[in-house]
């Protein structure tokens, strides 16, 4: 698992998703780095400032440890256009096909989002879409605060809170629906690092080439064979009714993949079996869930 614990841990703080120091003792690491294998020996690498907020992105690479830096982004300044977001979809598919408790979208969209702004040619309406349904995958069921006070009546001297104080309820939410809201907005490429000579621009296209033939590849395993005129229905019509037969047929077949099963369970996340029902149906990604929306 890629993600530690550290980290897991910030992602349940506010403070850290509006870019706020993190740092609230002298044990707390002020650096923490997180790799994201992708496929044939790549990853995308972010390193977190936790006293600053700022963040950088890099890219490994098969034939080295340390990665090359893509961008690096500011807080409160408009992220860097390091990556295309259908590059960002394509990777975070593969990784969540590859590590299934890394869902799609999810953590890997949240957390590297700043660094793929929307450009001219996005579908900005499904971009919001995605990174709703990443943030909003950050939340945390709790569970209920254990009832207090007296077990038998007090005596009226007793009686007030003062004596007998509720414990602190712990919100069942990271982010609110107003911070979601606004983390959800897509932002207009503003800082394009694309075009400097340091950009390892040939790198990145060989990554998302073995990325696009890794997904091609990944769902012709017999059993996806078998049920993908299912998958065709679904994306053909937009009609995610008959994801439950879907996930039947797939069952049925032998399939046992994580990543598959729970995209297509309930409770149903619409930006998540999409991806699902593209992939398994051979088309392009993006279009199932821009006919939803």
């Amino acid at each position: 698992m890629p993600v530690s614990d550290t980290l897991l841990n910030l992602t349940e703080n506010p403070d850290f998703w509006a870019g706020e120091s993190c740092v609230t003792s002298d044990d707390d690491p002020r650096e923490l780095r997180t790799s994201f294998p992708v496929t044939g020996g790549y990853a995308l690498v972010l390193d977190l400032d936790l006293h600053t907020g700022e963040r950088t992105l890099g890219l490994r690479i098969p034939s080295s440890s340390e990665p090359v830096q893509l961008a690096y982004a500011l807080p409160g300044e408009p992220g860097p256009a390091a990556l295309r977001w259908w590059e960002l979809d394509l990777c975070a598919r593969v990784i969540a096909w590859e590590d299934p408790t890394l869902p799609h979208p999810g953590l890997v969209v949240a957390l590297l989002s700043p660094f793929a702004p929307v450009t001219a040619d996005d579908d900005e309406t499904g971009i919001a879409a995605m990174r709703e349904a990443a943030y909003r995958s950050l939340r945390r069921d709790v569970p209920p605060a254990e009832p207090s006070g007296p077990e038998q009546t007090p005596l009226p001297l007793f009686s007030g809170d003062d004596w007998w104080p509720a414990p602190a309820v712990v919100s069942p939410q990271v982010l609110d629906e107003a911070s979601i809201a606004e983390l959800s907005r897509p932002e207009r490429a503003v800082r394009d690092v694309r075009g400097g000579s340091r950009f390892p621009r040939e790198m990145l296209a060989d990554l998302v080439r073995r990325a696009a033939a890794h997904l091609r590849e990944a769902p012709r395993q017999r059993w996806y064979a078998e049920t993908r005129p299912i998958a065709r229905h679904i994306h053909d019509t937009g009609d995610l009714r008959a994801v439950p037969q879907l996930l039947g047929a797939l069952t049925e077949a032998g399939c046992d993949h994580p990543t598959v099963l729970d995209a297509l369970s309930e409770p149903l996340v619409t930006a998540e079996a999409c991806w699902m029902v593209e992939t398994l149906a051979g088309a392009e990604p993006g279009t199932l869930l821009r006919h939803r929306l």
